[in-house]
């Protein structure tokens, strides 16, 4: 009977101390990063003491198939508390997502303990003090996302120990010191911003020669001496404005290195192990935690000889118990989903229903699926002639669109139409991009026409379009979603009636160099070069002319109209014909053909000669006169060519003739620019 008391004692005993080692310790860890980062339990009162992480209530939780927590997905709920170094706990943590709240304080050393971590967003929050330096040891870290804080400080040379990092964001922070020499180390490196800090010193060599290297942005630091020739490889990806003591040769905005330039040796990089006061050696030993999360539990290294003892007994008496209850937990866990805690409607949700709902399962480890309704890209569709391959890679799903846009907040809407509306919006790469949504009431009904006009989208490539990186499609929200590259300095309708905002006047040249892009533009979608079939803007106008950091003009929505509704393409066409835009000849045929864009061209043609937004009569007449006060913009004050300015004058209104049989192609335009640029 003693036998059997003491074989009881030790069976309760082996659960008590079980559960809390392996089961409640992540619950534990969870409870205090809630009291940090939402101190007034404002925002995540799903998250209980008595609750399971993993059965969906906890929001913005994620767990993996063994039932460790995997994912914590917080943007931008209004947190206003600190990062805890609690955070250390969720050994099996392989993303973290806190961007777009309010913390405050310092990002704890602790954090290094998160081995597992491959996503760490701290960005947009007010963090202080310096980056750890024990970062380094977060060995499958693979985006490094600290940008929009109040950092200071050197970055880590110890970052170049992160080999599997691909992007680096550092920008807009009060970060100071050399840029480090080891980021050249990091093979994997795609995308370095580190613009608006206070760096000083090189470029380093070796960074210009990582393989993988496609942006690396520096603009607005102190940054002096020879820039790499490897960088010119970058092309546009090399952001340097706004660091007068950089020079070099083949690059358009640099200054020419002089001689004394060349002479100057680079400044030394000035942050080492010694410099920082931080050694390898002296990391603490509790942030070399072996983790083994393919397993049915954490093993963490710095577990007591006590309770190595204990759980020896425990394995030898009560093993089949524990193995059953591990059994049976494994199977629960195994029915459970990431991201089940809700199941959409069947009807279509408005914007904020969708967010509240898709809120409580914010996750990029889960891949949404939608099982009604509309989705041209579902699995399995027949009768579509093209390749799917092409289009699967530019899917995104509905979960980065919604990341990258805060859940379509209205302080990222950048504008709307009766039919589509415009976000801004941060991809995990740390991209500006801006989101079009479209309802699907506005789209073509019959999916494989959808699709081809997909297709089309996704062919076009040219230096003076916009550029679509992809598109999403959700059937719950029946919205479609197409993600093209931000251009920062707006439209050029924003650049035409400007008398009083004369620093958005254009000058003479630039306005030659908007005109020449866009010609270019029209010229390519009309050619059918390059494997690429000849297509018709149709709503080519000054809004439609985006203009980019460097001034270059790129046109949006070409080829839009094949992804539209016929009704929907015929209401943008008002708008068209009140500006001045819609040729003619459509109102007796009611078809666009490529000398309706060349129409359109010659107005816009018109608008930026003469800096505004309505052609009027005179405006014709002065430019069939020759008469430059009717035609140039007043706010040039005479700078400008009179010849250069009479033969593009001259070229406006050939595009513009009522006869689109009298308009030249932009072929022909294209050569007679590239003939009025030799000879004015």
């Amino acid at each position: 009977m003693g036998f059997i008391h003491l074989f009881s004692f030790l069976t309760i005993l082996s659960l008590t101390l079980f559960i809390p080692v392996c089961g409640n310790a992540e619950l534990k860890a969870l409870m205090d990063i809630k009291s940090a980062l939402d101190p007034q339990n404002q925002f995540l009162s799903s998250w209980t003491t008595d609750g399971n992480p993993c059965s969906g209530s906890f929001e913005g939780i994620s767990c993996n198939q063994y039932g460790k927590v995997a994912n914590i997905s917080l943007q931008a709920k209004g947190l206003s508390g600190s990062v805890p170094p609690a955070i250390s706990g969720l050994k099996c943590l392989s993303a973290l997502y806190l961007h777009f709240n309010s913390l405050t304080g310092q990002i704890p050393r602790e954090i290094s303990n998160l081995t597992e971590l491959t996503d760490l967003y701290l960005s947009f929050n007010n963090l202080s003090g310096t980056i750890p330096p024990e970062i380094s040891h977060m060995a499958s870290l693979q985006v490094l996302q600290l940008c929009y804080n109040n950092l200071n400080g050197g970055i880590p040379t110890q970052i170049g120990s992160l080999k599997k990092l691909s992007v680096l964001a550092l920008q807009h922070n009060g970060l100071n010191g050399a840029i480090p020499a080891s980021l050249g180390d990091l093979g994997m490196l795609e995308r370095v911003d580190l613009s608006s800090n206070k760096l000083f010193g090189s470029i380093p060599g070796k960074l210009s020669r990582v393989p993988n290297l496609k942006v690396l942005d520096v603009r607005n630091n102190t940054l002096s001496g020879y820039v790499p020739p490897a960088l010119k490889r970058l092309t546009e990806g090399f952001l340097y404005e706004g660091n007068s003591g950089l020079c070099g040769t083949g690059f358009s905005s640099l200054r020419v290195c002089t001689s004394s330039d060349q002479l100057k040796p680079n400044r030394p990089e000035p942050y080492g192990p010694e410099a920082t006061g931080f050694a390898p050696k002296e990391i603490p030993e509790s942030a070399n935690i072996g983790t083994h999360c393919n397993k049915t539990h954490c093993s963490n290294s710095s577990n007591s000889p006590k309770v190595a003892v204990v759980g020896g007994i425990i394995a030898f008496l009560v093993g089949g118990t524990v193995a059953g209850l591990l059994a049976f937990t494994m199977y629960r866990r195994r029915k459970q989903r990431i991201g089940s805690a809700f199941e959409l409607s069947d009807s279509r949700l408005s914007t904020d229903q969708a967010k509240d709902l898709c809120r409580k399962s914010s996750s990029p480890l889960v891949s949404l699926e939608y099982s009604n309704g509309w989705d041209p890209l579902a699995v399995g569709r027949s009768g579509i002639g093209f390749s799917q391959a092409i289009l699967q890679s530019f899917r995104f799903n509905l979960e980065e669109v919604e990341s990258a846009t805060q859940y379509f907040s209205a302080v990222n809407l950048l504008g709307k139409s009766n039919f589509s509306a415009v976000y801004r919006g941060i991809l995990r790469d740390g991209s500006v991009v801006a989101v079009k949504s479209i309802n699907n009431t506005s789209c073509k009904l019959e999916e494989v026409e959808f699709l081809k006009g997909l297709q089309i989208l996704t062919s076009l490539r040219h230096e003076n379009l916009i550029r679509l990186r992809g598109f999403c499609c959700s059937r719950d929200r029946g919205e479609c979603f197409l993600i093209y590259d931000f251009v920062s300095n707006g439209s050029l309708l924003q650049y035409l009636d400007v008398s009083i905002e004369k620093d958005r006047v254009l000058d003479w040249s630039t306005r030659v160099s908007i005109i020449n892009g866009i010609a270019k533009g029209i010229e390519y979608l009309h050619s059918n070069k390059l494997n690429k079939a000849a297509l018709v803007h149709q709503s080519l106008s000054a809004e439609k002319v985006l203009i980019d950091q460097h001034c270059n003009p790129l046109l949006s929505d070409s080829g839009l109209h094949k992804l539209l509704a016929d009704d929907v393409v015929f209401s943008t066409l008002k708008a068209s014909a009140a500006m001045g835009y819609l040729a003619p000849e459509y109102t007796t045929t009611g078809r666009f053909t490529e000398k309706s864009d060349v129409y359109s061209f010659g107005v816009i043609l018109f608008q930026i000669l003469s800096g505004k937004r309505r052609i009027t009569h005179s405006i014709r007449l002065g430019a069939e006169s020759g008469i430059f006060e009717d035609i140039i913009d007043e706010n040039l004050h005479g700078k400008f060519s009179e010849s250069e300015a009479l033969k593009l004058a001259k070229i406006a209104l050939i595009c513009t003739n009522e006869s689109p049989n009298l308009r030249p192609t932009m072929e022909v335009v294209i050569q007679e620019l590239s003939k009025c640029s030799i000879s004015c």
